[in-house]
């Protein structure tokens, strides 16, 4: 199933402002707009006065347009192996939901909240482990004794590299990764250069690598140089993404150090070889929580806050406000893959011996050991399912019985590529 290209430029364009103020401290962080948009968009559907202008800014559609926007997304999402993606509907039986609002919601989403706010929020507590294959299992809003309406999202995407990077060490010579002491990191070689592009902005270069998931899921890394602020990086990558930044592809880098992290050099060889590319990237694993009233203007939530009247009247008979809005999100890269899940809730008050070198072969370097961004990215569309920033690798070992772990990495074999 397709999905229009407004919704892609509407979400990505979320996706891009989320990420001016998504922190990275610690660890880092990641976050999805696509989570967050759906709920926007039905909620603009039912809002009225100023609550429904800045819910429909929010997501760049009119307010009677979101709706079908947003359930004709989530049925093509939820329609691709790699990814789940689900709403769920909690209300009291005394709100007295609208059926012209609810009819446009995705069938099967509506259930009923009970006076027992513990019972309620371990049923949510399920739904959202449930639909997120286990990878998030809590619902990031709490259930009170005043909640009235919960409304949720759940979104899981996991696919598996064409072909897996290679565990090895590696030692950063730049950097604040620059300890001393041996990463725990991935490398992969492929004769595919394309993949790799470098990027010129006012704020500095950007080198940008897409790895290619088997279920039509991809994963960009963003490498900048060391000046840049997260968000720079990010918001460069999502302007390469939607071609409103000129790149210059792997094959056509010029001999040096181009930009950030890499290195393009013509090496002495025994046997005529193509250029090949050599990718060194650590494995990471981040984790995120969102409040997001803390960004109120961002979501178009600050008039739905105000508590002192209802402003969703076509959603429901009582008047309704925001109590709580909040994201949960997980993502995970290594040699093998990549899976990640984000719970977005509103709650309503509701590596022989050498022969003699003959030959010159170009060899391009490109190494994300330090901090760098990343985006999960649906192939067909280029919509943004999730994004962040990884302040710190991993640590993990290495698991010594996957079978992926010995695939030949030396050239471009069964699959596309880098």
């Amino acid at each position: 199933m397709r999905i229009d290209g407004r919704t892609v430029r509407a979400l990505n364009g979320l996706t891009a402002r989320w990420a001016d103020e998504a922190p990275a401290e610690g660890r880092g962080t990641v976050f999805s707009a696509a989570g967050v948009w759906p709920l926007l968009a039905f909620l603009a559907d039912g809002a009225g006065g100023a609550a429904r202008a800045e819910l429909a800014g929010a997501v760049g559609l009119a307010a009677g347009e979101g709706a079908r926007a947003a359930r004709e997304l989530m049925a093509a999402l939820d329609a691709e192996q790699a990814l789940g993606f689900a709403l769920g509907l909690w209300t009291r039986r005394t709100l007295g939901i609208r059926p012209e609002w609810s009819s446009r919601l995705p069938p099967g989403t509506h259930g009923v909240l009970t006076d027992d706010p513990v019972a309620d929020s371990a049923a949510l507590d399920a739904w959202a482990g449930e639909r997120t294959r286990g990878l998030v299992d809590r619902m990031p809003v709490p259930v009170r004794e005043g909640t009235e309406m919960v409304m949720a999202t759940a979104l899981a995407m996991t696919t598996e590299w064409y072909r897996p990077f290679q565990p090895c060490e590696a030692l950063p010579d730049s950097g604040p990764w620059r300890r001393g002491e041996f990463l725990t990191a991935l490398h992969r070689s492929s004769t595919v250069l394309d993949r790799l592009d470098l990027a010129d902005t006012p704020h500095g270069a950007v080198t940008g690598l897409t790895v290619m998931g088997r279920q039509g899921l991809d994963v960009r890394l963003l490498l900048g140089e060391e000046s840049m602020r997260p968000a720079q990086v990010l918001r460069t990558g999502l302007d390469v993404l939607e071609r409103r930044r000129p790149v210059v592809r792997g094959g056509r880098l010029p001999l040096g150090e181009p930009g950030p992290g890499l290195e393009v050099s013509r090496e002495l060889s025994v046997a005529p070889a193509p250029p090949t590319l050599h990718v060194l990237t650590v494995p990471f694993t981040v984790e995120a929580h969102h409040d997001l009233t803390r960004h109120r203007e961002l979501f178009g939530l600050t008039t739905l806050l105000d508590t002192g009247r209802g402003h969703l009247p076509g959603v429901g008979e009582q008047p309704l406000a925001l109590g709580a809005a909040a994201q949960t999100a997980t993502a995970t890269f290594t040699g093998h893959g990549f899976r990640a899940a984000a719970v977005t809730a509103v709650g309503m008050v509701g590596g022989c011996a050498p022969d003699r070198p003959r030959y010159r072969v170009t060899e391009i370097d490109a190494r994300f050991d330090r901090p760098f961004g990343f985006l999960a990215v649906h192939r067909r569309s280029g919509l943004v399912l999730a994004a962040g920033w990884v302040a710190e690798p991993s640590h993990q070992e290495f698991p010594a019985d996957d079978p992926d772990a010995e695939a030949d990495d030396r050239g471009d074999r069964g699959g596309p590529g880098a």
